[in-house]
Protein backbone atom coordinates (compact mmCIF):
# COMPACT_ATOMS: atom_id res chain seq x y z
CA UNK A 1 0.00 0.00 0.00
CA UNK A 2 1.14 3.25 -1.05
CA UNK A 3 1.49 6.44 1.38
CA UNK A 4 -0.95 9.20 0.52
CA UNK A 5 -3.22 7.05 -1.91
CA UNK A 6 -5.73 5.87 0.52
CA UNK A 7 -9.17 7.12 -0.30
CA UNK A 8 -10.40 5.98 2.96
CA UNK A 9 -8.30 8.16 5.10
CA UNK A 10 -8.51 11.12 2.69
CA UNK A 11 -12.58 11.56 3.46
CA UNK A 12 -12.00 11.14 7.14
CA UNK A 13 -9.32 14.27 6.96
CA UNK A 14 -12.20 16.13 4.63
CA UNK A 15 -15.08 15.20 6.77
CA UNK A 16 -12.69 16.44 9.97
CA UNK A 17 -12.24 19.73 7.69
CA UNK A 18 -15.82 20.29 7.36
CA UNK A 19 -16.54 19.40 10.75
CA UNK A 20 -13.86 21.74 12.34
CA UNK A 21 -14.67 24.44 9.84
CA UNK A 22 -18.60 24.12 10.15
CA UNK A 23 -17.94 24.83 13.99
CA UNK A 24 -16.64 27.90 13.43
CA UNK A 25 -18.79 29.05 11.05
CA UNK A 26 -22.35 27.50 12.59
CA UNK A 27 -24.22 29.35 15.50
CA UNK A 28 -23.23 27.28 18.98
CA UNK A 29 -25.58 25.27 20.18
CA UNK A 30 -24.54 24.09 23.54
CA UNK A 31 -21.01 22.44 23.52
CA UNK A 32 -21.32 21.88 19.31
CA UNK A 33 -18.66 24.28 18.74
CA UNK A 34 -16.00 22.72 21.11
CA UNK A 35 -17.18 19.07 19.96
CA UNK A 36 -16.85 19.58 16.84
CA UNK A 37 -13.67 21.60 16.63
CA UNK A 38 -11.90 19.12 18.83
CA UNK A 39 -12.98 16.30 16.97
CA UNK A 40 -12.64 17.85 13.21
CA UNK A 41 -9.11 18.68 14.28
CA UNK A 42 -8.35 14.99 15.56
CA UNK A 43 -9.69 13.65 12.54
CA UNK A 44 -7.66 15.45 10.37
CA UNK A 45 -4.50 14.54 12.53
CA UNK A 46 -5.55 10.70 12.79
CA UNK A 47 -5.95 11.03 8.64
CA UNK A 48 -2.71 12.37 8.49
CA UNK A 49 -1.07 9.84 10.22
CA UNK A 50 -2.91 7.20 8.24
CA UNK A 51 -2.19 8.31 4.70
CA UNK A 52 1.44 9.00 5.90
CA UNK A 53 1.93 5.52 7.43
CA UNK A 54 -0.61 2.74 6.06
CA UNK A 55 -0.79 -0.47 7.43
CA UNK A 56 -1.14 1.16 11.10
CA UNK A 57 -4.30 -1.02 11.96
CA UNK A 58 -4.46 0.56 15.99
CA UNK A 59 -5.08 4.08 13.76
CA UNK A 60 -8.07 2.54 11.91
CA UNK A 61 -9.87 2.10 15.24
CA UNK A 62 -8.80 5.27 16.51
CA UNK A 63 -10.21 6.78 13.30
CA UNK A 64 -13.66 4.31 13.79
CA UNK A 65 -13.98 5.48 17.36
CA UNK A 66 -13.36 9.47 16.39
CA UNK A 67 -16.57 8.67 13.96
CA UNK A 68 -18.14 7.39 16.51
CA UNK A 69 -17.65 10.29 18.90
CA UNK A 70 -18.47 12.66 16.19
CA UNK A 71 -22.02 10.47 15.78
CA UNK A 72 -23.01 10.69 19.15
CA UNK A 73 -21.95 14.15 20.00
CA UNK A 74 -24.97 16.33 19.36
CA UNK A 75 -26.34 14.12 22.36
CA UNK A 76 -23.09 14.45 24.61
CA UNK A 77 -22.41 17.85 23.85
CA UNK A 78 -26.38 18.83 24.18
CA UNK A 79 -26.85 20.62 20.40
CA UNK A 80 -29.42 17.17 19.14
CA UNK A 81 -32.49 19.23 17.73
CA UNK A 82 -33.35 18.29 14.54
CA UNK A 83 -33.07 21.57 13.54
CA UNK A 84 -29.20 22.26 14.27
CA UNK A 85 -27.30 22.65 11.15
CA UNK A 86 -24.75 21.27 13.68
CA UNK A 87 -25.99 18.03 14.61
CA UNK A 88 -26.71 17.05 11.23
CA UNK A 89 -22.83 17.54 10.59
CA UNK A 90 -21.99 15.63 13.09
CA UNK A 91 -24.38 12.90 12.78
CA UNK A 92 -23.55 12.68 8.89
CA UNK A 93 -19.81 13.41 9.18
CA UNK A 94 -19.95 10.89 12.26
CA UNK A 95 -21.35 8.15 10.23
CA UNK A 96 -19.12 8.14 7.14
CA UNK A 97 -15.77 8.74 9.11
CA UNK A 98 -17.12 5.51 11.32
CA UNK A 99 -17.71 3.71 8.10
CA UNK A 100 -14.95 4.10 5.67
CA UNK A 101 -12.42 3.55 8.88
CA UNK A 102 -14.38 0.18 8.77
CA UNK A 103 -13.82 -0.28 5.17
CA UNK A 104 -9.97 0.71 5.75
CA UNK A 105 -9.28 -2.18 8.89
CA UNK A 106 -8.96 -4.90 6.73
CA UNK A 107 -6.46 -3.60 3.97
CA UNK A 108 -4.22 -1.80 6.91
CA UNK A 109 -4.18 -4.97 8.82
CA UNK A 110 -3.12 -6.86 5.39
CA UNK A 111 -0.14 -4.33 4.54
CA UNK A 112 0.67 -4.22 8.50
CA UNK A 113 0.58 -8.35 8.31
CA UNK A 114 2.76 -8.14 4.54
CA UNK A 115 5.32 -5.80 6.53
CA UNK A 116 6.00 -8.06 9.15
CA UNK A 117 8.94 -11.12 8.71
CA UNK A 118 7.31 -14.08 9.22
Amino acid sequence: MKKWTRWEDWVAVAVGLVAAVSALFMPAMGASMAWMLILGVLLIASGIVNLAMPGMAAMEYVQLALGALLFVAPWLGGYADMQSAAAWVSWIGGALAAIVAALAIRPAMQTHDRALPH
